[in-house]
């Protein structure tokens, strides 16, 4: 009797990783005050994160966001440190579409390869580990080298290509299966927000470095500091959970593989029709990629302190853009934010080429930065949307490959055409693709009847 009332007096201890409305100190007897975590222990319940795993997984989305925001912003001046370093107009052409030539030939395979996987998480984050890596091996190229170091950093991003193609196929798997049909719009248009600030605040303190520093040591401090967005995207996209594939339906029918997933795609007329519509657009995209930073600073002379605002205007815009057009998109439909904003994306290469000083370049890609928040929202969910449900990310491969087709022969044409008429008539090819592209997303009625926006 008496040892049970000394246990009765004895204060409770307060369990560990109870959030706050689970314990009941009114229950607790005269005197007990309840114990304060230490910041290591709340540091240490944060990085878990939260109890359910679907807004765990969510949360792991976002932070991987932030460190790939950081280390692409920095990747920004990539392009521009080829140009200091007298890499020709066909170089810096070849980064942009080395990926893109991988990318037609390996992507329809990389997504065979991976819906043949019970989970396509780690690849996906060790894939991009390795090519957000091969920032810093740029930056150490000049150390350990002293003559073509352009061809060599390119040599680098040329490795690269085939872990690019396997974070491209793995991302829109992943992200599909974290957000689920209802939560796509809205979770990407968190994760490009965070992602954008991060991408914001990194160029702005690589433009201020650039000025701190001697080329090329300025450069390649800033490609050095990049190594902090790829471990943190690596530390949080690992811990993406998400349920095991199911193994993919054995081929039916007679004939070659590819004659076997044609037949398939004959019953999804509406991916056909995508597909097909935003491959012209993303061409014009992809022209005006390697054309832009060649006509800052070869023909207004833009410094790294002018780029560096260019390249953060579109950003800052990138935030507020992805939330106005996810509501609009609840609101009103996703057809209409996509065709307003295909539409509006469609001038920018034009004004860029009428500019002759730098003062309006940072209006210009704000403007830009506004309607392709709307465009990268609703193509990711239209593709996902009308993609065939079974062996997804088989399909996701070969809509891919149209995407690396226009990624490939773009800016190769457009640095072709900067060589023998002008950077100038480049750029407006380039909106003219873009206007093309618009007109047969209208004409085909892309983005009509989206199962995401009925079941939201």
């Amino acid at each position: 009797m008496s040892r049970r009332a000394t246990s009765s007096t004895r204060p409770p201890r307060h369990p560990d990783g109870i959030p706050p409305g689970h314990w009941d100190e009114n229950q607790a007897p005269d005197g007990y005050q309840p114990r304060n975590p230490s910041l290591l222990e709340r540091s240490r319940h944060w990085l878990r994160g939260p109890d359910d795993l679907a807004a765990r997984n969510r949360q792991n989305v976002l932070i991987d966001g932030i460190g790939v925001g950081f280390a692409a912003g920095i990747g920004t001046f990539l392009s521009v440190f080829l140009v200091r370093l007298g890499a020709s107009n066909f170089m810096v052409g070849l980064l942009t579409a080395m990926p893109a030539l991988t990318g037609i030939l390996l992507a329809f395979q990389v997504g065979a390869f991976l819906s043949r996987q019970r989970q396509v998480v780690p690849w996906f984050s060790r894939a991009r580990l390795f090519v957000l890596s091969c920032y810093v091996l740029t930056g150490l190229v000049p150390y350990l080298f002293d003559q073509h170091v352009p061809e060599i950093i390119v040599g680098i991003w040329a490795l690269a290509t085939l872990p690019q193609t396997v974070v491209s196929v793995a991302f829109s798997v992943v992200m599909g299966q974290v957000a689920g049909p209802r939560g796509r719009v809205a979770l990407m248009s968190q994760r490009w927000s965070t992602l954008g600030l991060a991408n914001a605040l990194a160029v702005l303190l690589a433009g201020q470095l650039l000025q701190h520093w001697d080329f090329p040591l300025n450069y390649q401090i800033i490609f050095l500091i990049s190594a902090i967005g790829g471990l943190v995207s690596y530390s949080f996209s690992i811990r993406i959970s998400l349920p095991d594939q199911e193994a993919p339906p054995a081929p039916s029918g007679r004939g070659s593989p590819w004659r076997q997933e044609l037949g398939v795609l004959r019953q999804y007329p509406d991916f056909l029709r995508f597909t097909a519509s935003q491959f012209i657009f993303r061409a014009g995209l992809s022209m005006a990629m390697p054309l832009l930073p060649l006509y800052w600073v070869r023909e207004l002379k833009a410094s790294d302190m002018t780029i560096s605002f260019i390249n953060t205007a579109q950003t800052v815009v990138l935030l507020v853009a992805y939330l106005l057009w996810t509501r609009l998109a609840k609101r009103t439909g996703e057809r209409r934010v996509l065709l307003i904003c295909a539409f509006g994306a469609s001038f920018y290469p034009f004004l860029t080429a009428l500019t002759h000083s730098t003062g309006p370049l940072a209006i210009y890609a704000g403007i830009n930065g506004f309607f392709q928040a709307g465009v990268d929202l609703v193509f990711f969910d239209i593709m996902l949307d009308t993609c065939p449900p079974q062996n997804q990310a088989r399909y996701i491969g070969l809509y891919q490959t149209t995407v690396f087709t226009a990624m490939f022969l773009a800016p190769l044409t457009g640095t072709w055409l900067a060589d023998h008429f002008s950077l100038g008539w480049g750029l407006l090819i380039a909106s003219a693709l873009r206007l093309g592209g618009f007109v047969l997303l209208y004409l085909l009625g892309v983005g009509r009847g989206l199962k995401s926006e009925a079941a939201g």
